[in-house]
C-alpha cells in the first residue's frame, strides 16, 4: 500500500468514470472555440491526465501537447492516442519544474485540475513556468472554482463501488484529514481497493488536495507573475459576467 497522486486505480477509475470527448459543463466545446484561432500553431495542456480533452481537440486538428506529473495517467493517454492513430507528445512533469523544448501559443487547464496544486509557491512557481513557456502574446486559461457550502466534508465521503468493463470491482472510501477556510485549501484521503472473484487483489492511497483561490485573488496572482489582458468568464461563455460563488469561471491572460 502506497500513497499516490493519481496512481493505477484512481487512473482506472477516472477513466472509466470521465470518457475521452466528455465534456463537463461544456469545457470542451469551449476551449476548442477559444484555441481554434491560435492559427495552427503548438498548444499544451498541462495536467493532460488520460486525454479526456486532448483528444477531441487534436482530433478537431489543432496540434496539442500534454504535461503531467502522473506516469499512469500518462501511460493511459498514450494508449487512447495510439488507439486513435493520434501522436503527441507528452511529457512527465511537475508543473513547477516545467522544462520543455517548445515555446506555445496557449497553454490550458481544464477542469479546474491547477486547485490540486496544494503548495500555494508551488502554484505560482508553475505559473511563472507557464509565462517562460509562453511566446509574446501567447495565452495562459485555465478555470478555477471556488469552495461551497460543505468545505469541511471530503469530496469523496462515504463509500463508492465502480463495476469496471472486466468484471472487477474497485471501491473508494474518502476521508476529511484536514480543512482550513482561512488558509483555503483542505485534503482528503482516498482509499482504493479493487476486488476480482471475491479476493481483494490491490490497494492504493491517495492523498487529495485541493487549494482555492479567489478572484480578485487570482487576478493579482497573474499579474504578479507578468500577464496582462486579463478576462474572468463565468460558465464557459467568454466575457460572461460570474455572479454566483458556485459558477464555474475561466481565467484568459496574456504574455505580452
Amino acid at each position: 500500500m502506497s500513497f499516490s497522486y493519481y496512481g493505477a486505480l484512481c487512473t482506472e477509475v477516472y477513466d472509466h468514470t470521465k470518457k475521452v470527448g466528455q465534456s463537463i459543463d461544456g469545457d470542451i466545446e469551449y476551449y476548442l472555440e477559444r484555441l481554434r484561432d491560435c492559427g495552427g500553431g503548438r498548444i499544451l495542456e498541462a495536467m493532460v491526465g488520460s486525454g479526456r480533452v486532448i483528444i477531441p481537440l487534436l482530433e478537431a486538428g489543432l496540434q496539442v501537447d500534454g504535461v503531467d506529473a502522473s506516469p499512469d495517467m500518462l501511460a493511459s493517454c498514450r494508449q487512447r492516442c495510439d488507439e486513435r492513430g493520434l501522436t503527441p507528445e507528452l511529457y512527465e512533469a511537475n508543473l513547477q519544474e516545467l522544462e520543455l523544448p517548445h515555446l506555445y501559443d496557449a497553454i490550458f487547464i481544464p477542469a479546474g485540475s491547477f486547485l490540486l496544486i496544494e503548495d500555494r509557491e508551488q502554484s505560482i512557481e508553475a505559473l511563472k513556468r507557464f509565462y517562460k513557456h509562453l511566446k509574446p502574446g501567447g495565452r495562459l486559461l485555465l478555470d478555477l472554482e471556488l469552495p461551497d457550502a460543505n468545505f469541511d466534508q471530503s469530496h469523496f465521503a462515504g463509500n463508492a463501488v465502480f463495476h469496471m468493463p472486466n468484471g472487477d470491482l474497485i471501491t473508494l472510501e474518502g476521508k476529511l484529514v484536514e480543512a482550513s477556510l482561512l488558509h483555503q485549501f483542505k485534503v482528503s484521503l482516498l482509499k482504493y481497493e479493487k476486488w476480482r472473484n471475491g479476493m481483494l487483489i490491490q490497494t492504493e492511497l491517495q492523498r487529495f488536495a485541493l487549494r482555492w483561490y479567489g478572484v480578485h485573488e487570482f487576478k493579482h496572482v497573474l499579474e504578479s507573475c507578468g500577464f496582462t489582458d486579463i478576462v474572468v468568464s463565468a460558465d464557459y461563455e467568454y466575457g460572461k459576467a460570474l455572479t454566483s460563488d458556485k459558477q464555474p469561471f475561466t481565467f484568459e491572460a496574456v504574455r505580452p
